[in-house]
């Protein structure tokens, strides 16, 4: 028989790609067939995501599969879709989309955070679901809902939504619905409780499913419009991160770090940790694939340093990745830090001015010079990282003996190599399409390729190289530790 392939879209808060991609037993295939683009736009009072742009977008991608597929002579078998988290739809009892989702980033939660605690205390909440608390959580997005909420019929997140335009199923999939901060983290459902106390409409949530739930064919219409024929729609861990961590060959004692816009640092365990002191430090309790839960902490990653190029690139200042990498390596010392968390880094008018800000705030001094600017940013990062798995291993009881860090920033050599001096620990790195990788063996899970995520982890430790990092330790590096950590403890709303 031919060996099926499988198609994944992985989207993420601004951009996208369409895999194909197969998973014999001699191979490990990545084929990158479509990137696009979708920034977010201010239309009608908010940030929004354009929605029909990205059906528009995938539906090319599945195009491009179908022709792929016909070239090489093998069947598509099936397609998943993964998205960023908390971001979602309301649909009408006609089926139709009541209006474009609101970008995670609008500013309309301000101050809603407050206000829910007021009706439901933070600690009940806490209690019920495990996860941390952002502003731009799902719960306080809709608290800021009125007119919409009544006239909506359903509520889908982002990967839910276009898996219903794709086939006409009304689900929900548990990593991404876990991001909410709306289900129950004993019972692995909507907790209702919640919903009404704070006047949500509980028929609005679709019912939850896990990761790997077949939810039928593509629509008849998408099939010939795009020629990919009559393929499955399997749920995938539908959260990104929870792809990621899916498709990692996570070992033992290992944490990981899924390193792009946002930095998401834990470790995967079997039972949720809800307590005071994970209340505190605001760590989070994520589905994850398989009844496994991602025990983590958000740290603002790498969009500070992206949105410090595009400003560079505006202001007619050369902005090239490898050269400020290379600048970046070629700098002796610590000259300043910052903590990445500080709020005045989510969405800031102009990010230079953000850290300058909070650099002058702190007695350093800001040099504006593109690679010093960089070397801050990756250096703190590094530290904050350090800092974060520390608490993990307080948190949970467990030493730690690796970290693997996934996705795009696994790239930056630095950053893996300062990762690495700053925690005392061995990292390893280079699992650049984990999130994608993810997304296909859940896919092959479920076609009975694999027996297990075990099984289909294996599978990748066999057929990729890791690149090693292994930490160095120095007088100075011992100054800076420190340096940071008065910076930090400055800045630090949480542990």
């Amino acid at each position: 028989m031919v060996s099926p392939l499988y198609i994944a879209v992985d989207l993420g808060a601004g951009s996208g790609r369409v895999f194909i991609a197969g998973v014999d037993p001699d191979e490990l295939l990545l084929e990158e067939i479509h990137r696009f683009q979708y920034p977010p736009v201010e239309k009608n009072g908010h940030l929004r995501w354009d929605f029909v742009r990205i059906l528009t977008e995938i539906n090319t991608g599945l195009r491009k599969a179908g022709q792929r597929s016909r070239e090489v002579d093998r069947p598509i078998r099936s397609i998943g879709v993964d998205t960023w988290a908390v971001d979602y739809g309301l649909v009408d009892a006609g089926g139709d989309l009541i209006a474009d989702p609101i970008c995670y980033r609008d500013d309309r939660t301000l101050g809603v955070m407050e206000r829910v605690f007021s009706i439901v205390p933070r600690e009940k909440i806490f209690e019920k679901t495990g996860i941390q608390f952002q502003n731009f959580n799902t719960i306080y997005q809709l608290c800021t809902e009125s007119e919409n909420l009544k006239n909506a019929s359903s509520l889908y997140l982002l990967p839910d939504l276009i898996n219903y335009f794709l086939t006409g199923r009304s689900v929900c999939e548990y990593t991404n619905a876990t991001t909410t901060q709306l289900v129950n983290a004993v019972t692995r459902n909507w907790d209702v409780e919640l919903q009404k106390d704070l006047g949500l409409p509980t028929t609005l949530f679709r019912c939850i499913v896990e990761a790997g739930e077949d939810l039928g064919e593509l629509k008849p219409e998408i099939q010939a419009e795009t020629g990919v024929g009559n393929i499955r729609v399997i749920a995938p861990a539908t959260h990104d991160t929870a792809s990621a961590v899916a498709g990692a060959p996570i070992g033992r004692g290992e944490a990981y770090i899924s390193s792009g816009t946002w930095s998401l640092i834990g470790v995967e365990l079997n039972n949720a940790v809800i307590n005071a002191d994970v209340s505190r430090q605001n760590f989070t309790n994520e589905g994850g694939a398989y009844g496994t839960v991602r025990f983590l902490k958000n740290v603002m990653g790498l969009w500070i340093f992206e949105s410090c190029r595009r400003e560079w690139s505006g202001n007619g200042i050369a902005a090239d990745y490898d050269q400020l990498l290379s600048g970046v390596e070629a700098v002796k010392g610590f000259k300043a830090f910052i903590f990445p968390d500080d709020k005045r880094f989510l969405n800031p008018p102009n990010m230079l001015e953000a850290l300058a800000s909070q650099i002058s705030d702190s007695g350093q001094t800001f040099d504006s010079d593109p690679v010093s600017v960089s070397k801050i940013i990756f250096d703190s990062l590094a530290f904050r990282y350090a800092s974060v798995l520390r608490s993990v291993e307080s948190l949970t009881r467990d030493k730690l003996e690796r970290i693997q860090i996934l996705g795009g920033g696994g790239k930056n050599s630095y950053l893996s190599q300062m990762t690495a001096n700053a925690s005392g620990l061995p990292v390893r790195a280079g699992l650049t399409e984990a999130t994608v990788l993810g997304n296909v063996l859940v896919q092959a899970i479920t076609a009975g390729r694999f027996n297990s995520l075990a099984e289909a982890r294996q599978h990748v430790a066999d057929n990729i190289v890791l690149r090693e990092f292994t930490p160095h330790r120095s007088a100075e590096l011992t100054d800076a530790a420190r340096r940071y950590a008065e910076i930090e403890a400055r800045f630090n709303r949480y542990g």
